[in-house]
């Protein structure tokens, strides 16, 4: 059997190298025990070397090789079944079949025990990492046995790194690493391997695949990818109390020794804190720790991979541990006793004095309550809280006077806000000081006796009349007397007056409620003996409006009474109104004249909130006996000088079904509920009949306008305009010439523009019209009369043509173009600006201006 030489990475206790496993997937048993077998066949074919770790691992493989004697002799006759299936190619190559053959019988105890006939010699290879030294390092050699050693076969390799990292003798099969390789970066390398012929290069074998690992050697501490930490655990905590959890990380194999185990320990830190070795959680070692004696802790944790053995590596991380705050200790006072002193000027609401309990916590564990204990200051003062420095502000809840009490004592209580039960146990988590308040005294301005004043005047109140008065004290114990005055700028019309010794305000004037409703006015208290003492004090004076108006009944109020009426019936509720502004509390009472109260029928019943009824006074009514009666009723008001007033209501008769409802009235009685009399409706149907009339009118007269005014414009101006079918025309020209202008020539415009001449040129004004002119429209009439019976007269179609144009008449001339002495030098070319709605203008003008003519007089012919 050939060697398979290898370096000390090779491991006795993996499957065997160099045995071809291809066909023996079916015999996994058998596979494990052939391979057992070659190994102690081939344990001469290794080469140890001195202080090679494979050593120590002699015994454990001759334990293996005894096992395999005991199974051989106890499965006698099936070692034939361990040969290994023919090459791929359905060959097997013959080898030495003997060689060695006595030498491993003597080894193994197994005589006459044959080697087993193989090719390939080879499967995987081990390669050290990070090897240093200066030659390539050795690998392995690949080997067939076609190869007789006579330099015929060459081998050849490809694959990951092959030429780059890994190199082969082609003769011998030898394999080198050429560089140091690194297991972290590529743990293994798959290559494939070719026996060829070296002369025709033809395969000799199959070309076969096979790995080298990268054997892992301890080159990588371990390292905290996370570090440092912070982490943080409540004081006074017991022992074992979690804190945080470290973790390291090594990149050496984990499967390969104890390159990669890790474990944890503490390198600065104890004795207060502890570190589990495998799983790196840190937990608390003491118990009891207080915030407040140390607050921050720096942990050193330290992994170490080989199992924490010596000569293993390691890697350190930094844990800062924060002690966080719990709630163990009460608030306490610096000092049991404070002494204020506060003057009697103090405003209610105003801080007068500050004290403070210390906590030792802090956040909100911090926090303090203060209290006044009940005694003598809880009525006078009151404490609160200042959240930012957890000072506690004595308030003063009602002001101080110093002629009546010069000082207060009584007792503050200070408590946690949030109390923790788990320590309770401690104590009380609350303490107590005195404090006591000096009032100091003060010159003080006078006093009012009220905040504000309100009075009331009516406005025919005379000059001089007092409306109120004011009054003001000095407190003090020297007692000054006080001195009133009115501040002119409140009053600067003078409408009032104060007494300066009594406080009295009286009017200067007679006030006029209609002008200023109300007055406020200033009034100012001083000091006789210290003039710059001064308070003021608000004084409102309202204007009453006199009562100028009696009350009177809110509606006329009209209503019924069923003829089956019962006695004392409420018939009908009413109420009164007052022309006068409504004052607060305004009140009217209803009652019978006196002359009036002997009435038998009814009666007035005031129900004293400003609403009244009338109520029957006898059993039954009777609407043909009397079908109307009139209750008079006296109204008075409350006002200054009361008024009264007197309305009538008017109670009509009805028939009524048994439950009140009404079956019929008179024929007047219908339209009552309504407010309508008979007069208003008769008034209402004359003023419907007047408008009527005028609609018809106006009808009429508009009909009749548009008849006349829809005359054939042919007919009217026959005579005296001429009509051009091509121009103009049409409804537009119709509609616009109004006959009613002809009719009334008073409203013949003046200076109107001709449009037969240049725009530029302006007409003279004409002359206004006579106030005796006839009427046109009979002179129109007589010209149509005498024009239908002129036989002579040319027909409408024909040409007209007039020596003149009546200049020299009265009435001038009659032409619709005026006949004008013509510029031959004028210039008319503009007219052809105008659109071709003028074009034809523009032509006549325009052979004007070429031929201009010496006559004086014009002759128009107009067909």
């Amino acid at each position: 059997m050939e060697q398979i030489k290898s370096k000390a990475g090779d491991d006795l206790h993996r499957p065997l190298s160099g045995v071809r496993t291809g066909g023996l997937k079916d015999h996994a048993l058998h596979l494990q025990t052939w391979s057992l077998l070659i190994s102690l066949y081939t344990f001469e074919d290794f080469e140890l070397q001195l202080g090679d770790p494979q050593l120590h691992r002699l015994p454990m493989l001759t334990r293996n090789c005894l096992l395999l004697f005991l199974w051989i002799l106890l499965n006698a006759g099936s070692v034939s079944s361990l040969r290994p299936p023919s090459s791929p190619l359905g060959r097997s190559r013959t080898g030495r079949e003997h060689a060695r053959s006595s030498a491993g019988s003597a080894r193994n105890g197994a005589a006459g025990f044959q080697r087993v006939k193989r090719g390939w010699v080879w499967n995987q290879f081990f390669v050290l990492e990070e090897y240093m030294g200066s030659d390539p390092q050795y690998v392995g050699k690949l080997h067939t046995d076609l190869d007789k050693g006579d330099s015929l076969v060459k081998y050849t390799l490809s694959g990951d790194g092959a030429g780059s990292i890994f190199t082969i003798d082609q003769t011998t099969g030898d394999i080198h690493a050429l560089r140091s390789l690194d297991r972290e970066e590529k743990p293994y390398y798959t290559l494939r391997a070719q026996a060829v012929d070296i002369d025709t290069n033809a395969p000799l074998e199959p070309e076969s695949e096979f790995v080298i690992k990268v054997q892992d050697i301890n080159d990588n501490e371990p390292k905290f990818l996370e570090g440092p930490y912070v982490a943080s655990v409540p004081e006074m905590s017991p022992v074992g109390t979690y804190v945080t959890q470290v973790t390291a990380t090594d990149a050496d194999d984990p499967t390969y020794g104890n390159s990669a185990r890790v474990v944890y320990s503490i390198l600065h830190g104890q004795p207060y804190f502890s570190v589990d070795p495998k799983t790196g959680v840190i937990k608390t070692a003491l118990p009891n720790m207080d915030r407040e004696v140390k607050e921050e802790y720096q942990v050193l944790i330290q992994a170490k991979d080989m199992g924490g053995q010596l000569g293993g590596l390691a890697g350190t991380t930094v844990v800062n541990i924060t002690l966080s705050d719990v709630n163990d200790n009460p608030p306490r006072f610096s000092k049991s006793f404070f002494h204020l002193r506060v003057p009697e000027s103090s405003a209610v609401g105003s801080a007068i004095g500050r004290i403070k309990a210390h906590d030792l916590d802090i956040g909100r564990n911090a926090e303090v309550e203060y209290t006044i204990v009940p005694g003598d200051g809880g009525a006078m003062f009151d404490i609160t809280t200042n959240e930012h420095n957890q000072e506690g502000i004595i308030i003063l809840k009602r002001p101080l006077d110093y002629e009546s009490k010069k000082a207060y004592t009584f007792k503050v209580e200070a408590s946690n806000a949030h109390m923790d039960p788990r320590f309770q146990s401690f104590g009380a988590f609350k303490d107590t000081a005195t404090v006591k308040i000096n009032v100091l005294d003060v010159d003080e301005p006078p006093v009012f006796n009220k905040p504000s004043y309100v009075m009331d005047v009516y406005e025919d109140t005379p000059a001089g009349t007092i409306i109120g008065a004011v009054t003001a004290q000095d407190l003090d114990a020297s007692s000054s007397p006080v001195r009133y005055s009115i501040d002119w700028r409140s009053d600067l019309d003078s409408y009032f007056d104060i007494d300066p010794v009594e406080g009295t305000i009286s009017t200067n004037d007679l006030l006029d409620r209609e002008n200023i409703a109300q007055h406020n006015v200033s009034v100012v208290a001083t000091k006789l003996n210290s003039p710059v003492l001064t308070s003021r004090v608000a004084v409102t004076v309202h204007v009453l409006d006199i009562n100028e108006f009696p009350p009177e009944l809110a509606s006329p109020y009209e209503t019924f009474v069923c003829e089956n009426a019962r006695l004392g019936q409420v018939i009908q509720t009413f109420s009164a109104k007052d022309k006068d502004v409504p004052s607060a509390g305004q009140q009217f009472s209803f009652r019978t004249p006196k002359e009036d109260m002997k009435n038998k029928n009814f009666t007035i019943r005031d129900f004293g909130n400003n609403t009244a009824g009338i109520v029957t006074k006898r059993v039954g009514f009777r609407r043909r006996l009397q079908e109307i009666y009139f209750l008079p009723v006296v109204i008075e008001d409350n006002g200054y000088p009361p008024k009264s007033g007197t309305g009538t209501l008017t109670i009509r008769v009805c028939g009524c079904e048994s439950d009140g409802s009404v079956l019929s009235c008179s024929a007047e009685a219908v339209f009552l509920p309504v407010g309508l009399s008979t007069g208003a409706l008769v008034a209402i149907l004359l003023c419907i009949v007047i408008l009527l009339g005028i609609v018809v009118l106006y009808v009429s007269l508009r009909r009749q306008k548009k008849k006349e005014t829809l005359m054939s414009s042919k007919e009217d101006i026959r005579d005296n305009v001429i009509h051009y079918d091509d121009e103009g025309g049409g409804e537009e020209d119709t509609h616009a010439f109004d006959m009613g202008t002809l009719r009334n020539p008073k409203v013949v415009k003046e200076n109107l523009y001709r449009r037969d001449v240049k725009p530029e040129m302006k007409r003279s004004p004409k002359p206004p019209a006579s106030q005796d002119s006839a009427d046109i429209r009979d002179f129109i009439h007589q010209r149509l009369v005498e024009h239908d019976l002129d036989n002579s007269a040319p027909p409408y179609d024909s040409l007209a043509t007039y020596a003149y144009e009546g200049e020299g008449s009265v009435a001038e001339s009659l032409s619709s173009i005026e006949s004008v002495p013509v510029d031959p030098e004028e210039d008319y070319d503009y007219l052809s600006d105008w659109g071709p709605r003028f074009k034809t203008l523009a032509g006549i003008f325009g052979e004007q201006s070429e031929t201009p003519s010496d006559s004086t007089n014009t002759e128009n012919t107009h067909g």
